[in-house]
C-alpha cells in the first residue's frame, strides 16, 4: 500500500495545475507500468496466439528485465499453460466445473476454452517443457551469454510455432 500511495504522491506532484483527473497517459509516463505490458497480457496474447502483441510485450519486459524478472514471467506461463492441460482432460467441461478445477473465476473460462482449442494437449506439453528448458537457461545451465530478453524472444518464438 505504501507504495501505491508513493506512486500517487508522484502522480499528484506532475499533474498540471488545473487538471484534477489522473489519466492512463499521467501514468504510464510518471510510472512507467502501462496495463498492455504485463504478464497477464502476455498470457492472453499467448492462448490467442497474437504474435504481434507477444512480441511487443516481450520487447518491454526484454527493456525493463527489472520489473519483469524472467523467473515470474516463467512461472506465470507455467500455471497457466498447467491450467489448459488441466482442461482438456476434464469429463466435465462445464462452466461451474471448469472454473472450480482451474481455480478461477467463472469469467475467465472462455479464455481457457479458446487457448485449449488453439492449443491440442500435445502441444501443451510440449510448451511446459520448452518452459522448464528456460527457466534452466535463465539460471545459466546449458545456456551461452544470452540475454534474459533473448531467451525470452526464443522461448514466445517456440510457444507460438
Amino acid at each position: 500500500m505504501s507504495k501505491v500511495a508513493n506512486e500517487l504522491n508522484k502522480l499528484i506532484i506532475t499533474l498540471p495545475e488545473n487538471e484534477k483527473k489522473i489519466t492512463l497517459e499521467h501514468i504510464e509516463s510518471n510510472v512507467g507500468i502501462s496495463k498492455d505490458y504485463n504478464v497477464f497480457e502476455l498470457r492472453n496474447a499467448l492462448g490467442n496466439k497474437d504474435v504481434l502483441k507477444a512480441n511487443r510485450i516481450i520487447d518491454y519486459f526484454a527493456r525493463n528485465p527489472n520489473n519483469n524478472p524472467m523467473v515470474t514471467v516463467i512461472g506465470s506461463l507455467y500455471s497457466y499453460f498447467a491450467s489448459i492441460l488441466t482442461y482438456h482432460y476434464l469429463s466435465d467441461k462445464s462452466q461451474s466445473s471448469v472454473a472450480s478445477a482451474l481455480k478461477i473465476n467463472p469469467f475467465f473460462v472462455k479464455d481457457y476454452v479458446a487457448a485449449a482449442q488453439k492449443y491440442p494437449a500435445q502441444k501443451i506439453v510440449q510448451i511446459i517443457s520448452i518452459l522448464r528448458e528456460y527457466d534452466l537457461k535463465s539460471k545459466g545451465v546449458g545456456s551461452t551469454s544470452a540475454s534474459n530478453g533473448d531467451l525470452l524472444r526464443e522461448m514466445v518464438f517456440k510457444i507460438l510455432h
